[in-house]
């Protein structure tokens, strides 16, 4: 198996849990936890930010002394826009499910202090839809870079069945601003209906780095550098949780030059 890919753990508590030192890179970490009504997880760390995303689920958040309350409105990630809190380093969080919950935890190094944390309502969330024809996929900005934070961006795209996405390929591997910047990646997909399966590759343009996975419902992908396009099967839709970070804030790509063509059919 692809030292890419990574399978969650099982069915409940924390079934995904990628660090810095896991992934082998600087920047981007991301848990997943599974938690059944009444259950709790709470964190915080003094040196990380973080974006607690319900993925499905109602739950209640409180974070950095502030009480959010009950939020949530949708049971499944292809049913509407998340809600989601976030919260500066050093801040601690506590999140209780209040249904059968799926809680995705975003961190990046961050300032201790530098902002109060915040509600990211469903209706905060701006959404847009990108690409033609069978390269259409739906985006919803959970933490866009107009958005205050010190280094996380995260996002979630929706591809409709037998669609490509993250493409044409694209990489962000490079801290050469303003053509490029250096962004670390994860990839949390879920599949509708879940038996079903989609294909991610992550490559290099020398191939040093060309793996090409099959990816099933719940499993994560990590992009240390490289393209990285995604393709889902007729029958099988494709959600995917990004959550990236660097030296810089900002999301600059570059498309792979022998694909750009596409972008202008």
């Amino acid at each position: 198996m692809s030292k890419l890919l990574v399978k969650p753990s099982g069915d409940q508590g924390k079934v995904v849990d990628v660090t810095p030192d896991s992934a082998g890179w600087r920047y981007v970490g991301f848990s997943l936890h599974r938690l059944r009504p009444g259950e709790s997880v709470s964190g915080g760390e003094a040196d990380r930010e973080v974006c607690l995303v319900l993925v499905s689920g109602k739950a209640d958040i409180t974070a950095g002394g502030q009480e959010f309350g009950t939020l949530g409105r949708r049971m499944s990630p292809f049913d509407g826009k998340p809600s989601s809190v976030y919260a500066p380093a050093g801040a601690q969080w506590r999140v209780t499910a209040e249904t059968d919950l799926e809680l995705a935890v975003c961190t990046a190094p961050g300032e201790p202090g530098a902002r109060p944390p915040r509600l990211i309502g469903e209706d905060d969330n701006t959404q847009e839809v990108r690409g033609r024809g069978n390269n259409v996929r739906h985006v919803t900005n959970i933490l866009p870079e107009t958005a205050e934070a010190d280094g996380l961006l995260v996002v979630e795209v929706i591809t409709p069945a037998g669609n490509t996405s993250s493409y044409p390929p694209h990489k962000h591997d490079q801290d050469d601003l303003p053509q490029e910047s250096y962004l670390e990646e994860t990839y949390y997909h879920r599949i509708n209906p879940p038996q079903g399966f989609a294909f991610q590759r992550v490559y290099t343009d020398d191939r040093s780095l060309d793996e090409a996975m099959a990816v099933e419902d719940g499993d994560v992908t990590l992009v240390p550098k490289g393209y990285h396009p995604c393709a889902t099967i007729h029958g099988y839709d494709l959600y995917y949780l990004n959550v990236m970070a660097g030296p810089k804030r900002t999301w600059k790509f570059h498309n792979a030059p022998e694909h750009e063509w596409l972008l202008k059919a």
